[in-house]
């Protein structure tokens, strides 16, 4: 071997050397593709303890919303909502038994049938200080009364949020969607808010009647087109337009996309199952195709009243009607002088307006394990045939009917205590 050919040698192996320890703990720290086993469940193996009240532990509490690391294949966000809370006896009040948590944004990876916490993350307002989940104080005001467990009144909190969905950026940095505003809240990789948008007329702001959201049903859920242009989430129900007396007809539900460099906004319709049900998460396919969570509330294992309606539904906007009020006035695009959710089948077929077409994918009651849960909050698509849903434990609890809080337990399992899982379901149609 010649001299020069032994220095470069050695050269590329100190190099090689240097890469691997400047990079390897990131590299260990990030599984490969190919080599991850998805569990039909997945379990938070230990579940973030917040305290305990008269017996009642509280703990838990992500599973709100699911977004795969885009930069860690095998880790995922789990996000909680606005904290633990159960109603009161008094139908406008909430009982806030952590009244300081700050919803949170938690880090898992996936080991075997576990999901390990590895890191959190505090929502935080534009200067940096935590924020709260008590209700706002004006825009975004639901009129309930946040107490603590005494009753004491809690006050409210400006910057609070409800949070409820969540987008995983590659640049680090995450959209959250929430049910107070609704808002939209871009956060940076530590939870400091860097834009907060909401309908409230300003110059990158939703469309005005999303504010007639009703209260703790807003926008539930929210995704990203694959090429990373526009948000798009859909409303918990559909809103209060003109009116709450809606609530007993209409099933017109609302779904917005959002321009993040523009602040330019569209609508279309999403036809809802039943008055009673509710969207809870949205993921997207393509530009135009995404798969929807639609759910009602109730147990599978209730005997008294078991759930009925657990599904996913993969939808597309392909040659539906956009519904934009070109002057975004309060109540929205009128039809002869009715609001959207005024409008009976034939008046909205008269009118030309065509909802999004919606096909069944999964009907997560038919699991071959099944689903135990009330809810199915978190929705992730890992493949093509692969997709992901998380439930919501609520932290464990559940009201006690006398203004305090009881273990939220899951009939028909032996009477155990609700805990985030992740369910990673295998498709036998591909989603595109």
């Amino acid at each position: 071997m010649n001299k020069c050919h032994s220095i470069h040698r050695r050269l590329m192996a100190a190099a090689l050397l240097i890469t691997t320890t400047a990079c390897g703990a990131e590299a260990a720290d990030r599984p490969r593709r190919a080599n991850i086993e998805y569990p039909p469940v997945a379990t938070v193996a230990v579940p973030k303890v917040l305290g305990e009240f008269n017996g009642v532990k509280i703990a838990g509490g992500f599973g709100s919303a699911l977004a795969p690391d885009p930069r860690a294949p095998g880790y995922f966000y789990l996000l909680t909502d606005r904290g633990p809370n159960a109603d009161s006896v008094d139908t406008d009040k909430k009982v806030f038994p952590v009244p300081g948590f700050a919803p949170q944004i938690g880090r898992f990876k996936l080991e075997g049938d576990k999901l390990r916490l590895v890191g959190l993350i505090d929502i935080k307002n534009a200067r940096g200080k935590k924020i709260t989940g008590l209700p706002n104080p004006s825009d975004g005001k639901t009129g309930e009364i946040a107490v603590d467990l005494d009753g004491k009144a809690l006050g409210t909190d400006p910057d609070g949020l409800d949070s409820e969905g969540l987008v995983a950026m590659k640049d680090g940095s995450f959209w959250i969607s929430d049910e107070y505003g609704p808002w939209l809240v871009h956060v940076d990789a530590r939870g400091r808010t860097l834009e907060r948008i909401g309908p409230f007329g300003a110059k990158k702001a939703l469309p005005r009647v999303l504010a007639l959201r009703r209260p703790n049903r807003g926008m539930e859920s929210l995704t990203i087109t694959p090429d990373g242009r526009l948000l798009v989430g859909l409303m918990q129900n559909p809103v209060d337009n003109p009116d709450s007396g809606i609530r007993k007809t209409s099933r017109l539900n609302r779904l917005v996309s959002y321009d993040p460099r523009t602040g330019a906004t569209r609508q279309y319709a999403y036809v809802m199952e039943g008055l009673s049900s509710v969207v809870s998460e949205i993921a997207a396919v393509t530009a135009t195709s995404f798969i929807v969570s639609e759910r009602d509330q109730l147990f599978p294992g209730d005997p008294k009243s078991p759930a009925r309606l657990k599904r996913i539904y993969k939808i597309d906007l392909t040659g539906a009607s956009e519904l934009s009020d070109p002057q975004d006035g309060p109540n929205g695009r009128l039809v002869n002088g009715k609001t959207l959710e005024q409008l009976n089948d034939e008046e909205l077929r008269t009118a030309g307006i065509v909802p999004v077409t919606k096909e069944l994918v999964v009907d997560l009651l038919t699991l071959p394990g099944g689903y135990p849960h009330d809810k199915s909050e978190g929705l992730a698509i890992i493949s093509d045939t692969l997709i992901a849903v998380s439930n919501d434990d609520d932290f464990g609890i559940a009201p006690d009917g006398k203004g305090g809080i009881a273990p939220k337990r899951l009939p028909g399992e032996a009477d155990r205590v609700d805990v985030n899982r992740i369910y990673f379901i295998r498709l036998d149609k591909p989603l595109k």
